[in-house]
């Protein structure tokens, strides 16, 4: 069966699974071919790469009445890869989920906001499977060929029922428009301000690519191998070795390397589906080809990365934490993440103080080879410690520097020749707000 749509003034095909009927949103799959020639794509969302359906809805979860069910879907299967928390505590929709990786084709992705189904048992698991089978009978798949996540408060209760009763809204409003689109981005969103999204497109093979991705998370941010609820689609075809080989290393390189709180989710899942709809031949092997996708993946990770620092909970600008000189790269990585972490640090940042005693004071009790006679530190291009002793600087330059959306701390450890970074942003007041008051 083939489902031709209309996409950035061009038609494609798409073929469907095997020889089953399929409805999917306003499509119907009951013979030999189906049209629609309803939408046009604009980049800019999760369905900016061809070949992806999506819709959010508000099916009750959230008191505020605000989206809290989203739902993904490539109509042709998508090659899948994901990483999800090392946390021991997990939600069961990630243990659902690490099930569900072994499926050759993943045909949807179904969301829900404002309840994390974390420590909720038995019940807990079976709400999970719940929800990948009622998608699935919409979409007419099998159960294990489903993508899920959850977020929001852990401990009570999934309210099934409530998201049985909006899944076949949410497949109805299925649609490939920029809406939708955010619509799917909005209903996936718990303390975020803003939308999260990012797309790049490049050239492989002659044809053109899209990578697309959105985002949550605000809070509880110190992911370790994933990352809060991320979702990322391209309509390259990559093999599933190679896809997830490239997904670690864009979360690695990015939303891995960011800590808002130092504190890792239950609940931290990252997706990549790779639909195919772009026409290229399939990416199998590290070649030029692959290069050149996983470096456009790590960007648009990297951008996500960005949004979610400039969006953390209380936060008004954020830093990077750039290391070098250290014995090795592990401890590169602990030393940057130490100085992002740190509460005097980020508070000092959020009050524009170039108190780079702070700074100095993380680095050296954080266990890392030092030595202090060769320990210097830069607060944007301004030295202000070198060599183990303050140097003399224009205080309120480094104070407008550190005052700006985005600035850099380097720290040198003269340990040895090994460099990493992570990126971190300010401690606010909105901060302890927020979280004072998030269950009550």
């Amino acid at each position: 069966m083939i489902l031709f749509v209309r996409m950035d003034k061009t038609e494609y095909s798409i073929p469907t699974p095997d020889s089953k009927n399929m409805r999917v949103g306003r499509f119907f799959v009951n013979g030999p071919f189906v049209e629609d020639r309803g939408f046009m794509m604009d980049k800019g969302t999760i369905v900016s790469a061809k070949g992806f359906l999506a819709a959010g809805v508000a099916c009750g979860i959230k008191k505020s009445g605000k989206p809290d069910l989203a739902v993904l879907v490539c109509p042709r299967g998508a090659t899948a890869a994901a990483m999800f928390t090392t946390n021991k505590v997990v939600s069961a929709a990630v243990t659902v989920c690490r099930e569900n990786t072994l499926a050759r084709r993943i045909f949807g992705v179904v969301i829900n906001s404002g309840n994390a189904n974390t420590c909720t048992g038995t019940k807990g698991l079976s709400d999970a499977r719940t929800m990948c089978r009622s998608l699935a009978g919409e979409l007419q798949v099998r159960p294990d060929e489903i993508f899920l996540a959850s977020t929001g408060i852990i401990g009570h209760a999934l309210p099934i029922d409530k998201i049985q009763s909006g899944l076949p809204v949410a497949v109805k409003r299925l649609s490939g428009s920029p809406k939708a689109g955010m619509d799917f981005t909005r209903a996936i969103m718990t303390t975020d301000t803003r939308p999260k999204i990012a797309t790049r497109a490049i050239r492989l093979n002659g044809k053109i690519v899209t990578i697309a991705g959105t985002t949550k998370g605000a809070g509880m941010i110190g992911p370790n191998m994933a990352t809060t609820i991320c979702v990322m689609t391209t309509d390259a075809a990559v093999s599933k070795a190679l896809l997830g080989q490239a997904l670690n290393k864009a979360i690695g390189q990015s939303l891995n390397r960011l800590t808002v709180d130092g504190h890792q989710s239950t609940n931290d899942t990252a997706i990549l589906l790779a639909s195919g709809a772009s026409g290229i031949r399939t990416i199998q092997n590290r070649n030029s080809a692959y290069r050149a996708f996983e470096k456009a993946l790590c960007e648009v990770a990297d951008d996500l990365a960005k949004q979610m620092a400039l969006d953390a909970e209380g936060a008004t600008r954020m830093f990077r934490v750039e290391i070098e000189g250290a014995a090795n790269p592990a401890e590169a990585n602990k030393a940057a993440r130490a100085v992002a972490d740190y509460d005097l640090v980020k508070c000092a940042i959020h009050g524009g103080d170039p108190n780079w005693g702070r700074i100095i004071c993380a680095v050296g009790s954080c266990g890392v080879q030092l030595d202090p006679g060769r320990l210097t530190c830069w607060i944007g291009g301004v030295c202000v410690f070198r060599n183990g002793q303050p140097t003399r600087f224009d205080a309120r330059r480094v104070s407008k520097i550190i005052r700006q959306k985005e600035h850099l701390i380097r720290v040198r450890l003269g340990a040895g020749k090994a460099a990493d970074f992570c990126y971190g942003c300010d401690l606010g007041y909105g901060y302890v707000e927020i979280n004072a008051e998030y269950h009550t």
